[in-house]
């Protein structure tokens, strides 16, 4: 039976890969903060040897990182070096979770070659991390996944996130407040990045990179609608046209490499995935 370790396991992505895991009879090892610091060797000599390191844990809220910087970079880097280097020691397969790194991309959908910007202290830990793992693969003959996420979204989402934040307004049934409507995101539902983790965890890949998306982009005004008019409701909508510095106005994935390699492909459209969140009464 093949063995998984999984950091961050009780995270947002963690614990809905740990159902899927569980689901198909995994010998699962979990790690979260409660084991220790990941970005400290010796947390790591304490885990048993796994086949398969899926790689979540890390600081993830953007605003924060400008705050402390050093701290994404302690995490995200730093620990997964320590993870590398698990790997290196035991002969261990690993799944990274990167980040949408491609900053404001010049043509649209984007693709994994696409040049990488780090425009906040979090995509340069995510960066950084990816350039270390690329370093393992090539020189230590490591096999590692990278998956790039674009916005993923689903049950379970902190509420700094922004349809968390958006299905609890329509619920209150009070004026929607947002900073502003035209930013364009691709949204990717929790389940659909889970089934390519899972995908990667079956396969015999020597080193690649992959985005997670669907492949179409929604503005914050457009979200907006499709969450209200699945609850019925027409509420009032105010934006306070508050731009972020360096706002990336528009992000579209090409997926098509994960198509033809992983044999992936979204199920869910972002209505559908909206749609089983209220069914799951997350929020209700």
């Amino acid at each position: 039976m093949t063995k998984v370790l999984v950091t961050g396991s009780t995270g947002f992505i963690g614990q809905q890969l740990l159902l899927k895991l569980r689901s198909c009879q995994y010998d699962i090892i979990e790690v979260s903060s409660l084991n220790g610091d990941i970005a400290d060797k010796v947390t790591w000599s304490h885990f048993d040897h796994a086949d398969v390191l899926v790689h979540l844990a890390g600081s993830t809220f953007v605003p924060d990182s400008w705050k402390d910087p050093y701290s994404f970079l302690k995490t995200n880097f730093i620990g997964t070096v320590c993870a590398l280097d698990y790997c290196r020691q035991h002969d261990v397969k690993l799944i990274y979770l990167s980040s949408y790194l491609y900053g404001n991309p010049s043509l649209l959908p984007i693709l994994e070659t696409a040049p990488l910007v780090a425009n906040n202290p979090y995509a340069l830990s995510k960066k950084m991390a990816e350039d270390v793992c690329r370093f393992y693969a090539e020189f230590y003959r490591l096999k590692i996944t990278i998956f790039r996420p674009f916005n993923v979204y689903g049950p379970g989402q902190s509420e700094h996130f922004l349809i968390p934040s958006l299905i609890n307004q329509v619920l209150a049934g009070n004026t929607i407040c947002v900073k502003d409507l035209e930013p364009r995101r691709d949204y990717v539902y929790i389940d659909d990045l889970v089934d390519a983790i899972m995908k990667a965890v079956d396969s015999d890949i020597n080193f690649e990179i992959f985005n997670i998306g669907v492949g179409i982009s929604y503005s914050v005004a457009e979200l907006i609608n499709i969450i209200q008019n699945i609850k019925g409701t027409n509420l009032m909508v105010e934006s306070a046209g508050e731009r972020r510095p360096e706002e990336v106005m528009d992000t579209q994935a090409d997926i098509l490499k994960a198509r033809e390699i992983l044999k992936w492909f979204p199920k869910y459209s972002l209505r559908a995935g909206l749609e089983k969140i209220f069914d799951l009464n997350e929020y209700i």
